[in-house]
């Protein structure tokens, strides 16, 4: 059985990874949050040493100049397309989503040109007019959807909830209808941390879930309480119909301190080298955090290999021996984690 680096990449958060042709293809948060990074590789441990290129860079102001973040690859409509989240400068924190979308086949060597902001369907004047981020897609049935985070309410509420919404696209930088909320941060556990937060969706839909489309997702501030909560679907349901989707009452995956364990999420599903489901995701080492997390640049992406109930519900589990199995360091940055 394959054994897979942990940590696969240091120092990057929110990774994603996809396999295509062959080929697998890796993205991830940088910690300077000023660029959009690819690495290939024919194996997923090849990740490890592959070298990055990297295809977009953060403007100087205004629009598309701060928090380059959660970037994903995606072939979409036949066109390659990153989708990653950016903020304002100098509003850092007027974050929305955009598109980068490769003028050729391949994306290692392709230009991918500037990025389209996300456009929300004609008759629907609500999204990306707030706080919104991590927009991932995928294809069910020949329609092509999209979920991603959104804040509504920023200017009046001190923490407004991150909510999870749902549409179908009409094209790859373009929503096709209304958008219909499918989660709210509405337990103790996405409320954790000072944030009442659903973000970072994923969605698992293999012959293993048996007819289900599986949805993970982050929860609660960036810190320890970070965790995974699961939400589900039958695959032949009405998608936008938020009746279809059903919650899970506890997280799926959350801080093990005794496996050192911290703040699991962002997660992402890919198939393994051996045709086994994985899914990669970033976690901390320690639980201490000195200042603002978002200085703290060691969440690193780990593997972790995906189980399966006989009903095809995934479990997630934290084997100790698949775990911190390779050299690694944390970076010490600001003063912080001066003693690590």
């Amino acid at each position: 059985m394959a054994t897979y680096l942990s940590p696969l990449a240091p120092q990057r958060a929110d990774p994603y990874l996809c396999k295509y042709n062959g080929k697998y293809y890796f993205t991830a948060t940088c910690p300077l949050y000023d660029r959009i990074e690819l690495s290939c590789a024919d194996t997923v441990n090849g990740i490890a040493t592959a070298p990055a290129r990297t295809v977009w860079m953060k403007h100087d102001t205004g629009a598309l100049a701060s928090h380059i973040w959660a970037p994903e690859l995606h072939y979409v409509m036949g066109k390659w397309v990153i989708y990653f989240a950016a903020g304002h400068q100098p509003d850092v924190w007027d974050i929305r989503p955009y598109a980068l979308i490769c003028k050729g086949d391949d994306p290692m060597t392709d230009d991918w040109g500037d990025a389209f902001p996300m456009q929300p369907a004609d008759n629907d004047p609500y999204p990306f007019t707030d706080f919104s981020l991590d927009m991932t897609v995928f294809e069910n049935k020949g329609r092509w959807y999209a979920i991603w985070a959104q804040k509504f309410g920023c200017s009046r509420a001190p923490t407004p909830i991150s909510d999870l919404l749902i549409a179908e696209l009409e094209t790859p930088t373009k929503l096709k209808t209304v958008f219909v909320r499918i989660t709210s941060p509405d337990y103790d556990w996405e409320r954790d941390g000072g944030f009442w937060v659903n973000e970072g969706p994923a969605i698992l839909h293999c012959p293993e879930t048996k007819g289900r489309i599986y949805m993970t997702y982050s929860a609660s501030a960036t810190g320890a309480c970070y965790c995974m909560g699961m939400l589900s679907a039958d695959e032949n349901a009405d998608l936008l119909d938020p009746r279809s989707w059903s919650k899970e009452r506890r997280p799926v995956l959350k801080t093990d301190a005794k496996r050192k364990v911290f703040g699991p999420g962002h997660n992402t599903f890919v198939r393994g080298d051996e045709d086994e489901v994985l899914t990669l995701l970033h976690f901390r080492d320690y639980e201490k955090i000195v200042g603002d997390p978002l200085d703290d640049h060691n969440r690193h992406a780990h593997v972790l290999k995906v189980q399966f109930e006989e009903s095809g519900r995934p479990v997630f589990s934290l084997e100790g021996a698949s775990l911190y199995n390779t050299p690694y360091e944390n970076e010490k940055q600001k003063g912080i984690n001066a003693d690590l």
